[in-house]
């Protein structure tokens, strides 16, 4: 099992991000335009790099878009603003346990692969 200073050096790719979060490239990249806090490293290639701070981010973002309804605007205002910590607190909680499922699903078919 990864310890905890691996998983925080790990970079994910945009294709990787994307399946890991159910999004597009387009709308990952789109976002990175609209939401100055989300910005992701990216290498001499010009490859973006993500950390898993910057997943977590993005399904904070995508619930706010979908669960909560929120507009572009709304969902940057929502982010910038300082909420109830209960709100914060739940979000980043479920932002923690998608990013951990999603992983779960990129580390089988890693392994899927692997035995193939």
């Amino acid at each position: 099992m990864a310890t905890r200073n691996s998983e925080e050096k790990r970079y994910y790719s945009i294709s990787q991000v994307a399946d890991m979060t159910g999004l597009e490239p387009y709308v990952l990249r789109y976002w990175e335009k609209e939401f100055s806090v989300l910005k992701p490293k990216k290498n001499k290639g010009g490859t973006r790099l993500y950390t898993s701070r910057d997943i977590e981010l993005i399904n904070r973002i995508n619930h706010l878009r979908t669960k909560e309804k929120l507009t572009i605007a709304g969902a940057r205002s929502k982010l910038m603003m300082k909420g109830r910590s209960e709100d914060k607190a739940e979000l980043a909680s479920r932002a923690k346990a998608k990013r951990l499922i999603s992983q779960i699903k990129v580390d089988l078919q890693e392994m899927l692969d692997f035995f193939s």
